[in-house]
């Protein structure tokens, strides 16, 4: 069985969007499910990670056309801190920036990739004609991805399989966009085209598949997940010596946790000790906003590290004593499940979560016994988890007794994976 994956994120591609379908691919030949994968030739990637090109199958087809995209006008915003795939809004633009947010988001819809729809359908439905595959399966975001694989189903019958690694509509920052009503009604247009049209959808988590239910009956949750080796778990990690709480990823002012800034400073200038110990680890890229917050510490308390390998951030999330997990303080946060917590599970090290404690990933952290989520305005159940983490670190105790972690390996999620692709073509 064949399947044509469609994704703009891949290796030298770096950050999180690349990880999902690099381990999808990396496994489902072994559930006899030959991949293909068209991606872009020239992309624009915001990180980049020329490690993960080690981990992708040498014997499998990959396709590439060039893409034109508007970045050269929108370089802009990145150097301004403007919205980007990184996440970034720009909290007090000038009227120019103002004005090229408002043309992105309403004259590229449903993304600056658009322009990569029209070229990839003729291109694909001319290789389709010469090679066959059983399905084809686009991933977004980018969603103008989805777009393609809707027009290819309409003129050629493939079936089709539409992956959201992140909501559409429903994404953290989508009510920050300048949209217009005519805008946002063809944001939601087309993503229910989309989803009516799929064969089947794959979502990340519980709440979204709530969300897309009534569109389709046909949604499964396939979440993120950490790849290693089974039995990793049994290699003794070396913890560093102070007490560190590591967030690894993008921090933008939605996720800036206000209130651990809060808690941290009034524990340090209660307890001497807890300052001397305290590091705060901060390993990516992050928002001005979160510069501004964290000034308050001295400086031998914290450290920013702005990008790192992905073998790298293992590394670091394995030798630290809590990991911290900041969610989006947005509309859609219940939903919203990171990349991260996969791989702080396999790290298994305590994991300290700000967010909904009814959310998707509060959930995903009971579950596995791996960490405690604190609501994002609950300061005194906050300063209670981090003194009882930092009595633990000083008595050598700071640990956790996890549980069923490993059916988030990718190898297993790729096996749910290979069952609901061979269902949706045999349907």
């Amino acid at each position: 069985m064949k399947a044509l994956i469609i994704t703009y994120y891949w290796p030298p591609s770096g950050g999180s969007g690349v990880q999902r379908w690099l381990k999808f691919v990396k496994y489902l030949q072994d559930y006899n499910i030959e991949p293909i994968v068209y991606t872009v030739d020239n992309p624009s990637y915001a990180i980049v990670d020329s490690s993960l090109e080690e981990e992708v199958p040498k014997n499998i087809t990959i396709l590439k056309k060039s893409i034109k995209e508007p970045n050269t006008i929108f370089s802009f915003f990145k150097s301004n801190k403007a919205k980007t795939s990184a996440g970034f809004l720009d909290s007090k633009p000038t009227f120019f920036v103002k004005m090229l947010q408002y043309i992105r988001a309403n004259y590229f819809i449903p993304d600056a990739r658009k322009f990569w729809i029209k070229p990839s359908i003729k291109y694909l439905k001319e290789y389709l004609t010469e090679n066959k595959v059983d399905i084809i399966i686009t991933t977004g975001p980018p969603h103008s991805l989805h777009l393609i694989g809707l027009q290819i189903k309409k003129d050629l019958g493939v079936k089709w399989i539409s992956d959201f690694r992140d909501p559409w509509t429903e994404i953290d920052y989508f009510h920050q966009l300048p949209l217009t009503e005519k805008s946002k009604k063809k944001h939601i247009s087309l993503e229910k085209e989309v989803i009516k049209n799929s064969d089947a959808v794959l979502v990340v988590g519980k709440t979204m598949k709530e969300n897309f239910s009534s569109l389709s009956n046909n949604i499964h949750v396939v979440t993120n997940g950490f790849d290693a080796e089974i039995g990793d778990e049994k290699v003794k990690v070396s913890l560093g010596k102070r007490f560190t709480i590591t967030h690894v990823g993008l921090m933008n002012a939605d996720r800036n946790p206000f209130l651990l800034w809060k808690v941290l400073q009034d524990i340090c200038l209660e307890n001497k000790g807890f300052q001397t110990d305290l590091e705060i680890k901060l390993i990516g890229k992050i928002a001005n906003e979160v510069k501004d917050a964290i000034a308050v510490f001295e400086d031998n308390n914290v450290n920013v590290i702005d990008y790192v390998s992905h073998d790298e951030v293992k590394k670091h999330q394995q030798s630290s004593q809590v990991l911290l997990l900041a969610i989006n303080k947005v509309p859609s946060a219940k939903g919203i499940i990171t990349g991260k917590i996969f791989e702080y599970l396999q790290a298994k090290r305590p994991i300290l979560a700000i967010g909904p404690t009814d959310g998707d990933a509060a959930e995903i952290i009971n579950s596995t016994n791996t960490g405690i989520t604190v609501g994002y305005e609950d300061k005194e159940v906050l300063k209670e988890t981090i003194l009882k983490f930092y009595n633990d670190y000083k008595n050598n105790k700071l640990l956790i007794v996890e549980s069923d972690i490993n059916k988030f390996h990718r190898k297993e999620l790729t096996k749910k994976l290979a069952n609901i692709i061979v269902e949706t073509v045999k349907g």
